[in-house]
């Protein structure tokens, strides 16, 4: 699967992240005459430039002068008299309607009541209508970002003097992990950060990915002591094995005042309601008391219901989870014939290579109560008949 990832390390603009996607391979070509089919006047036009060192690419949106101040429903318009596919047009509106909806909350107002200032001139439109042209052409289908900063300080809007980030901003920002960076300017602006919280779906510094491309667009303020420019990671996902690997998560509790019979009937509890595996370590406690840890493996669908029979259980005050990756063969029961008759076992493969046979317990107890036989011996012989 297709993925992109955003590494916005100083910050995200429109017109940065048309440059970053026009630099990582969406056909400049077929954004330029998407933002000409608006009908509106705006042209773009994209250069090689160097940022602090490095290469990107900067997009230059070319608009004619103009005092208007739109409302969502004439941006609407513009979008839908283009020569857009369904899909561009889609992300371009629900580009806008993010917008829309952060600036009706951070003013109280509804949202046919908001007035696009800077957002709703020409050169925006045509920043964010580019984007969502470049990030369909791509084909991505998953969106990542690292922690977005945002700079501090005040800015000059049609509104006034206003704290970075601005109130729109900030409202589109809610609940994405923000980056400390000590710049008394407007890293994210509310056109960057409309596009980022509408596609983004994982905030995460680096992503699981096979990275083919990398793409970087410059802003247009310079930084003695760092490039600006926002990079943009081309790829595929990196798919674990279904068969092989999985995601469990690890319930632990400290106990120091449970019978065994507790422990084993909690075990027992546990298991019926489908616990993957539990297992009590001992420990030494405060006081020097003894203790154990009592832990769990849980599918991640059973969390809660296993947690609750903890509690029930063991009367602990507080119970640890956290996720792990599982690496597993995979498995399938099988009948090995033996001397002493059939015998279930479970056979385990990984990946092709190791294997491993398991007889299974009752059917081999059964047969040594029955034959009068060391229960080992039972064991030797399915080893020995499932590998001949």
């Amino acid at each position: 699967m297709k993925v992109l990832h955003f590494d916005c390390f100083n910050g995200i603009s429109g017109d940065m992240a048309l440059g970053a996607l026009a630099d990582v391979g969406a056909d400049t070509a077929r954004i330029s005459q998407a933002l000409e089919s608006l009908g509106v006047g705006v042209k773009v036009r994209f250069e090689k430039v160097r940022k602090g060192g490095f290469a990107a690419t900067r997009a230059l949106v070319e608009a004619p002068p103009e005092h208007k101040h739109r409302h969502l429903h004439h941006i609407e318009k513009i979008v839908a008299a283009g020569d857009l596919t369904p899909a561009q047009k889609d992300l371009a509106n629900r580009i806008f309607l993010k917008l829309a909806q952060a600036e009706a909350k951070a003013h109280g107002i509804s949202i046919e009541k908001v007035h696009f200032h800077e957002v709703g001139a020409l050169d925006s439109i045509a920043d964010i209508v580019g984007a969502a042209v470049g990030l369909d052409l791509l084909g991505a289908k998953e969106f990542s970002s690292r922690s977005v900063p945002t700079g501090h300080g005040m800015i000059q809007c049609d509104h006034g003097m206003m704290p970075v980030p601005t109130p729109g901003t900030a409202a589109m920002l809610e609940g994405v992990p923000l980056a400390q960076v000590d710049i008394a300017k407007e890293l994210t602006t509310p056109t960057g950060a409309a596009i980022l919280t509408t596609v983004v779906t994982q905030w995460r510094e680096t992503p699981d990915m096979v990275v083919e491309k990398v793409g970087a667009g410059a802003g247009t303020m310079d930084f003695p002591d760092r490039p600006n420019i926002l990079r943009l990671f081309l790829g595929e996902k990196l798919q674990p094995s279904i068969e092989y690997s999985d995601r469990v998560w690890v319930l632990e509790t400290n106990l120091d005042d449970v019978s065994p019979e507790q422990v084993a009937y909690c075990f027992e509890s546990l298991f019926q309601a489908g616990a993957l595996d539990v297992y009590s370590i001992p420990v030494t406690m405060k006081k020097g008391r003894p203790g154990l840890i009592f832990g769990v493996i849980s599918p991640e669908a059973l969390v809660s219901s296993l947690e609750e029979i903890l509690f029930k259980e063991t009367a602990t005050l507080g119970i640890r989870r956290y996720p792990a990756q599982r690496s597993k063969m995979s498995r399938e029961s099988i009948i090995v014939q033996t001397r002493f008759g059939p015998i279930c076992a479970k056979k385990g493969n990984y990946q092709g290579g190791v294997q491993v046979i398991t007889p299974e317990f009752e059917d081999c107890a059964r047969l040594a109560r029955e034959l009068k036989i060391p229960l080992r011996e039972v064991y030797a012989e399915v080893l020995r008949a499932a590998s001949s």
